[in-house]
């Protein structure tokens, strides 16, 4: 796939698919909510103590599926900016291999360069975001995660610093 179709194809799918899996999240912690409030109603240590546990798995639910929205509204807001100012990472020319993951020397190749540009300047967001993406093509997710965090704050910064 063209690097422009990748980024002006329909995301209505991905919101939809996203939307269904949250309501039917809603629908199993309403479900969990009950028979945890139904067991503490029987009453009995054990009910009671099974009905605290069960209840505690919806707020643990509702925490997680919070925290990833946000963070993928976030992690898509800097890719937008990364995009319009022409700092995304451009992947379309490297060879991939069936799975359509980049193949392992062209994503290290990849990594190799970006870090050199990070290394140069480590405070600027766009160039941790890239070192992100690059360890995400390199398959090292949690490295990639990390840095997505960093560029997260980084950007945050800047935005309230030129508030």
């Amino acid at each position: 796939m063209a690097r422009r179709d990748f980024y002006t194809r329909d995301a209505r799918p991905i919101v939809v698919t996203i939307v269904v899996i949250l309501v039917l999240l809603a629908v199993y912690i309403v479900l969990l909510g009950v028979r945890g409030v139904q067991l503490i109603q029987d009453g009995g240590v054990v009910g009671t103590g099974l009905g605290i546990g069960v209840l505690i798995l919806p707020l643990l639910g509702i925490w997680m599926a919070v925290t990833t929205v946000r963070a993928g509204i976030t992690h898509q807001r800097l890719a937008r900016r990364a995009r319009e100012e022409g700092r995304e990472l451009d992947v379309a020319d490297l060879p991939r291999r069936p799975s359509g993951r980049i193949e392992r020397d062209a994503a290290d190749d990849l990594f190799a360069q970006v870090r050199t540009e990070w290394e140069a300047d480590p405070e600027n967001w766009r160039n941790t975001y890239r070192i992100a993406r690059a360890y995400d093509y390199a398959g090292d997710r949690t490295r990639a995660r990390q840095m997505m965090k960093r560029a997260v704050e980084q950007e945050k910064t800047e935005r309230q610093g030129s508030a």
